[in-house]
């Protein structure tokens, strides 16, 4: 008798756990999709600007380039830690 209500104790004890300690789901990065959606807007209207900017506009291209490449980095790096 004593070893039934053990059991029902432990088992009833071990379903509360589960569901405290189960991953929270979290949306996949909403801020960093939006940053990289305005980023990659901002390459396209960088990329039919006018050219005679004495080579600041290729500059900030490859600057918006790099920011692009890294939020994908730190998307990719935060789905797998």
């Amino acid at each position: 008798m004593h070893y039934t209500r053990f059991v029902h104790s432990f088992l009833a004890l071990a379903a509360v756990a589960t569901v405290f300690t189960a991953p929270v789901a979290k949306a996949d990065q909403p801020k960093m999709k939006d940053a990289l959606a305005d980023l990659e807007a901002a390459r396209v209207k960088l990329e039919h600007a006018d050219h005679d900017k004495g080579g600041h506009r290729e500059r900030a291209l490859e600057l918006v380039n790099n920011a692009i490449a890294q939020i994908k980095e730190g998307i990719r790096y935060d789905r797998h830690h």
